[in-house]
C-alpha cells in the first residue's frame, strides 16, 4: 500500500516551464548569442544547472549558473503558473493523511517561493533540494533521504515526476514510479523509462492510492 508520495517540483507540481526556458534563453543570449534555440533549452530541463552548463562551458559554468539564478529569481512571479487540478489533488491527499514530500533538482529557496505562490506550502513537511545532497537525481540519494524523513519503506513509496531523472531516481531507490503526461518532453518520451504509472491528470493519483470515487469527487471539487 502506498502511504508516501514524493514529487518532483518543476514541471510536475508547478508549471515553471516558461520560467526555466526564459532563464536559459537569457543566460545563453548573454554568454553564447544566437547559438541556442528555445527547443535546445527544453532539452536541458531536468539535469542540474551545474551538469548542463558544465558540459557546455566548464570554465564559465559558475558564471552561467549565477546569471541563470538571478534572472530566475527576478522573474519568478512573472512566469510561474499552476497546473490544473494540482492544488485540489494535493489537498485531498493531505486530508486523507498521505505523507507528501518534494525531491527536486532546484535550490530550496526557490522551491519555497514556488510553493508559496501556488498555496502548496502547508502540505509538504519534507523538501529535499539539490543543495542538500551530494548526488542529485537520478542517483537515489534524495529519494532515500525523503524516505528516511518519513520512516518509509520503498514498497510504500511512490516517486512522481516529469523527467527521466525522476523515474530513474525512484527506481534506483526501489520505489514505485509515476510519470506525468503534462511533461514538456511528452508522455511517450517518459514511457521509455517504464514508470509503473502514467498520470494523464494529477487527480489520477487519488485512484492509484485508493481514495474512493465519491470521496475523490468531493475532495477535488470542494
Amino acid at each position: 500500500m502506498i502511504t508516501v508520495l514524493l514529487f518532483d517540483f518543476d514541471g510536475t507540481l508547478v508549471d515553471t516551464n516558461e520560467l526555466i526556458i526564459q532563464s536559459f534563453m537569457h543566460t545563453f543570449d548573454r554568454f553564447f548569442p544566437n547559438r541556442y534555440s528555445r527547443e535546445d533549452c527544453i532539452s536541458f530541463i531536468g539535469p542540474t544547472l551545474r551538469e548542463t552548463f558544465g558540459k557546455i562551458a566548464p570554465d564559465r559554468a559558475e558564471e552561467m549558473i549565477a546569471c541563470y539564478r538571478a534572472f530566475n529569481r527576478e522573474n519568478h512571479d512573472r512566469y510561474i503558473r499552476e497546473f490544473p487540478g494540482v492544488y485540489e489533488t494535493i489537498r485531498a491527499l493531505h486530508e486523507h493523511r498521505f505523507r507528501l514530500g518534494i525531491v527536486t533538482s532546484k535550490m530550496k529557496e526557490m522551491v519555497h517561493l514556488g510553493l508559496e505562490a501556488t498555496r502548496l506550502r502547508p502540505f509538504f513537511p519534507c523538501i529535499i533540494s539539490v543543495d542538500e545532497v551530494a548526488n542529485p537525481k537520478p542517483h537515489p540519494e534524495s529519494v532515500l533521504k525523503a524516505m528516511e524523513f518519513f520512516g518509509a519503506r520503498s514498497e510504500e513509496t511512490l516517486m512522481i515526476g516529469d523527467n527521466y531523472h525522476d523515474i530513474l531516481a525512484g527506481k534506483n531507490a526501489g520505489t514505485k514510479t509515476a510519470g506525468v503526461a503534462w511533461s514538456l518532453k511528452g508522455k511517450d518520451y517518459l514511457r521509455q523509462f517504464h514508470p509503473d504509472y502514467m498520470l494523464d491528470k494529477m487527480s489520477d493519483l487519488l485512484t492509484i492510492v485508493g481514495v474512493e470515487q465519491d470521496e475523490k469527487d468531493d475532495a477535488v471539487s470542494g
